[in-house]
């Protein structure tokens, strides 16, 4: 996912995914340069989709439910909406690499 995901931006230096794992499965937070959103998400969001299907697949390959969420850049407009105090417990946390993840599912 972050080689997919820096070929596909101006500020590779910028990408971050953090992983979290419970008993829902696998959830992929992806945090990228405010200027390169539009290039994450894509045309209607095509993109964004395109991306969440092959994870997807490689998550059913492996038995295991991936997830991805886009995270909206400090700063956004659209990010300022909706915002809430409370922060959601995250039982484990990690910067990783599908590579990792794919291990990690096949025990």
């Amino acid at each position: 996912l972050e080689y997919v995901i820096k070929a596909l931006v101006d500020h590779p230096e910028d990408v971050k995914i953090n992983r979290v794992v419970d008993e829902m499965g696998v959830l992929l937070t992806l945090s990228v340069h405010q200027e390169d959103m539009g290039k994450v998400i894509g045309r209607s969001g095509a993109t964004a989709k395109a991306i969440r299907t092959v994870l997807r697949v490689v998550g059913m390959k492996n038995d295991a439910r991936v997830n991805l969420k886009i995270e909206e850049p400090e700063g956004s407009e659209r990010g300022q909406q909706g915002m809430s105090d409370s922060a959601p417990s995250e039982p484990y946390v990690r910067d990783t690499t599908v590579d990792d993840v794919i291990k990690d599912l096949k025990g």
